[in-house]
């Protein structure tokens, strides 16, 4: 089967990839403020995704630029909630070989701005980078216990961070901006060569 390479910018709260799910928060407010379901056991059954129901639950903290990933799960699905206080880059591909949007990757931007929930099945590698000004946390309701019960099993994880060969990649932002900087100079250059010089990089060949 050909893989797609088709890349994704996700504007809505859906996705391309079979299992992928992200839901925006629909928080119920008042003047005390908002609050927002994250997960329902009925709403998984009836949305088919009962696999995704979580058994623990962990939070992590993300500082401004870094980046978590990219890695998989060959059977962990993640549930993650991605609320605030900064904003997340999210990167997906599609690494399933029988998957009809195998090769496939997807980016969007879920946080602060755009708080919502994104389920992430196994054989989906995933990353996110803070691309906020300020520390992001996100949550995790994984429907595995890490390293089983007792944790006395091997983590499910294939961290393609450790690998520099890796196809998986996330820039960071300032990689990405020093890239386009030098570019820009390299143009500047190129168009300040004398005609002379020119002439005789073409002739000299």
């Amino acid at each position: 089967m050909t893989k797609d390479k088709k890349t994704v910018s996700t504007s809505t709260s859906s996705s391309s990839l079979p299992g992928v799910r992200f839901e925006l928060f629909a928080p119920a407010t008042d003047e005390r403020g908002w609050l927002a379901e994250l997960f329902r056991a009925d709403v998984l059954e009836q949305a088919g995704a009962e696999e995704a129901q979580p058994v623990m639950a962990y939070l992590s903290m993300t500082r401004p630029g870094v980046t978590r990933g990219p890695h998989e799960h060959r059977e962990q699905t993640d549930f993650f909630a991605f609320a605030g206080p900064s904003d997340f880059e999210v990167t997906l591909w599609d690494n399933r070989s029988g998957s009809p949007t195998s090769g496939r990757c997807e980016r969007f931007v879920l946080g602060a701005g755009r708080p919502a929930t994104l389920i992430v099945p196994p054989g989906v590698v995933h990353a996110y980078r803070n691309v906020g000004k300020v520390d992001g946390w996100v949550l995790n309701f994984p429907n595995r216990l890490y390293r089983g019960p007792g944790r006395k099993e091997p983590v499910d994880e294939i961290r393609y961070e450790d690998d520099p060969n890796s196809e998986f990649k996330v820039e960071a932002k300032v990689k990405v901006k020093a890239k386009a900087k030098a570019e820009a100079k390299a143009k500047t250059t190129e168009k300040r060569r004398s005609p002379a010089a020119s002439t005789f990089a073409s002739t000299s060949t």
